[in-house]
């Protein structure tokens, strides 16, 4: 089969998996078939890249960098709705509709308000060829190399050949050219996930899905788009043609053709219907996979809407009804301050147990030092306290309304600790930072349990067996301080070990014993974590700001740890990723004694601290012998390919500017401090055509 039938059908049959596991459901295939499947099209695009077709699926994992923007004129302008909070100015509304129409009978269509990120797309001849955020309503950004990670938007509804809609095709349904629009958000459980990791690596948290969607939206790399796995909801069909007479018709008919409608939606005949709906998501809108922040009301029939037309700034037809952020008053009883891995201090508000958003809430977060003060609380206040983004619970003040039940607040004012509340040492504060810091990084128990934790976590070195609060009790036990004392347990030290933990939320306790089984596996996961690649173990060891990604892209850049232990700030900072802030970092984690015994001692403990050699197809020999690195942006080839293009002309490729180094290839955007160390040297430097003429001999 030629290449161009090859990736025809590849392409096809990828897009009817995506399809039929993203809106049906269905898995006809395993992952690793998938994935088999998606390598083998990659490859041949490589190979034949103007034979890539524009919605190849491999548009979803991303790769493309944009570095600006494109500003695009929206063909049909994005309106804001009008807002109401309560049920009488909604009847006032239905009132008002009543009377644009002269008493004709008409419907609404009632559908729940997502909170994320308004999105305009653009089919042409079926295909997805923009993606717009919605700017000013008049115009927004082309983000469309972003917006083609989506799974669950079509890239082609051509390629869904049938559906039982009528019997008819998706481009028979909707039409060759069109416009759609939806709300694209961040899923709850990954913005739960992200979190997670920034706290490992010591980052502040997100403030809530909504900003996280709408900053990763704009995101110059989609890769890290792709991975964030966002998704959206369409609701809304426009056209230069009537293809529809209800917009029920038009969501019916997204849905059929493969575009994630929401299946929440209601058409009911009146205002009571309206706020019937209203009531019953009150509650069941916590249950959906993102936030929301209220109902849209629109009228079904298109003619009608027409008839009622649109204000300066909205249309007349439709209107948002906004749920009030719920929010409780409950007692402040104490506050506790946390250790994370890095050393930051988190102050913890401990509430009487309060029902909010449909779950129990006894802790919620007060950030940092700056909060309390905003806040001005003091130990036995009742506080307000609300779900921020409706997942993380947060203290938004005092309920001066019950001041009086605290008469002796004065006394009782919360405040910020100076020195660690587990270890004793004083705390500082990096200038620019919220947080404060415990600097006793080798003593401070909650610092070393949670590098260990961090060490043996899933993205990590992956030792499961270890969780359920076991390496708490080998620390007590004194068989660990670090994670390198991992690889020195037998079997003997840990049978029989035993402790009963109290769930902090609830209170239950559980007991943890060391059983023969539980000891092998936690000694079969140790020793199998010595497998994990090179990319995963530097993510293990807890450089902070250095998370799983730009653990693996350090990895790949070094290839050892040798080589990335000898980099210099400018060498650190030409790695994809890796500002001044992570460069750092990782020059101060090495400049530290204890990191460095730390590596060497998993080093000789077997872990792997070198990448997989990559095979390089050998080209010819016209670079053997000579040393060389190159520093800034190349216009035929990317830093993988420049590096993949050396190794397989026989050249060795380093990591730093040194006398043995024979070039050093310069391109656009090039260190300022890599070129004057190499002029010092007297190292030759040369461009990217003269590389050229090099290689070519």
């Amino acid at each position: 089969m030629n290449p161009q039938d090859r990736i025809n059908e590849l392409t096809d049959l990828l897009n009817h998996y995506n399809q039929r596991y993203y809106q049906d459901a269905i898995s006809e295939v395993s992952d690793q078939e998938f994935d088999f499947l998606l390598k083998e099209l990659e490859n041949l695009e490589n190979q034949h890249p103007e034979l890539k077709r524009a919605d190849s699926p491999t548009h979803r994992v991303g790769g493309e960098i944009t570095k600006n923007f494109e500003t695009v004129k929206h063909k049909y302008p994005m309106l804001s709705l009008s807002n109401t909070y309560n049920e009488g100015e909604l009847r006032d509304w239905d009132d008002r509709i009543k009377k644009g129409l002269n008493g004709a009978p008409y419907e609404y269509i009632c559908e729940i308000k997502f909170d994320g990120i308004s999105l305009s797309f653009t089919y042409e001849n079926g295909l997805l060829t923009k993606g717009v955020t919605r700017g000013d309503g008049s115009q927004g950004d082309d983000i469309t190399t972003n917006v083609k990670t989506l799974r669950t938007l079509p890239l082609n509804i051509n390629s869904k050949k049938q559906t039982d809609l009528f019997s008819q095709t998706p481009v028979q349904i909707l039409g060759e050219n069109f416009e759609i629009r939806g709300e694209g958000f961040m899923p709850n459980e990954v913005f739960d996930r992200i979190n997670q990791e920034r706290e490992d690596i010591g980052e502040e948290k997100l403030a809530n899905p909504r900003n996280a969607a709408a900053g990763t939206f704009k995101m110059q790399d989609s890769k890290v788009v792709a991975s964030r796995n966002l998704d959206c909801y369409i609701y809304q069909y426009l056209s230069e043609n009537d293809h529809f007479k209800t917009h029920e018709e038009s969501l019916v008919a997204l849905k059929k053709a493969g575009f994630n409608v929401s299946e929440s939606y209601r058409k009911v005949n009146d205002i009571e219907g309206v706020i019937a709906y209203i009531n019953e998501w009150s509650e069941k809108r916590h249950a959906l996979p993102c936030a929301t922040d209220g109902i849209v009301i629109k009228i079904n029939d298109y003619a009608q809407r027409e008839d009622l037309g649109f204000t300066a700034k909205s249309p007349r037809w439709a209107i948002a009804y906004k749920y009030k952020a719920e929010s409780k008053s409950t007692r402040l009883n104490a506050v506790t301050f946390q250790v994370g891995r890095t050393g930051a201090i988190t102050p913890v508000a401990e509430l009487e147990p309060v029902e909010l958003s449909m779950t129990t809430v006894r802790r919620a977060t007060l950030h940092n030092a700056d909060e309390i003060n905003r806040l001005g609380l003091s130990i036995g206040d009742y506080v307000m306290v609300e779900k921020a983004g409706e997942i993380i619970p947060k203290v938004i003040g005092v309920d001066v309304a019950r001041l009086a039940e605290n008469p002796d607040r004065e006394n009782k004012k919360v405040k910020f600790r100076s020195h660690c509340p587990v270890c004793g040492t004083k705390l500082y504060r990096n200038e620019g930072e919220a947080a404060y810091y415990c600097p006793n990084e080798t003593g401070c128990p909650p610092q070393l349990k949670g590098r260990v934790e961090h060490f043996i976590q899933r993205k990590a070195m992956n030792i499961d067996s270890l969780g359920e609060g076991k390496i708490e009790i080998l620390m007590e036990q004194g068989l660990i301080s670090d994670a390198s004392d991992l690889y020195n347990l037998h079997f003997e030290k840990l049978l029989g070990l035993e402790k009963v933990h109290v769930d902090e939320q609830t209170g239950k306790e559980r007991k943890v014993s060391f059983k023969e089984k539980t000891v092998q596996n936690i000694l079969d996961g140790i020793e199998n974590s010595k497998q994990q690649p090179f990319g995963k173990v530097l993510f293990a060891i807890g450089i902070r700001f250095v998370g799983e990604t730009t653990a693996q892209k350090l990895a790949q850049y070094f290839k050892t740890l040798e080589a990335l232990q000898l980099a210099d700030f400018e060498t650190l900072r030409a790695v994809p990723d890796v500002g001044e802030k992570v460069a750092q970092s990782i020059l101060t984690f090495f400049a530290n004694e204890k990191n460095r015994e730390l590596v060497n001692k998993l080093k000789a403990a077997g872990l792997q601290f070198e990448a997989e050699n990559m095979v390089t197809e050998a080209e010819s020999n016209a670079l053997e012998g000579l040393t060389l690195l190159y520093t800034g942006t190349f216009e035929n080839f990317s830093r993988e390919a420049l590096e993949q293009k050396i190794e397989a002309n026989g050249g060795k490729l380093v990591s730093g500017v040194s006398k043995k180094l024979d070039y050093l290839i310069v391109g656009e955007g090039a260190g300022p401090s890599k070129l004057k160390k190499a002029e010092d040297l007297g190292v030759k430097m040369i461009n990217e055509q003269q590389f050229l003429v090099l290689l070519n001999g």
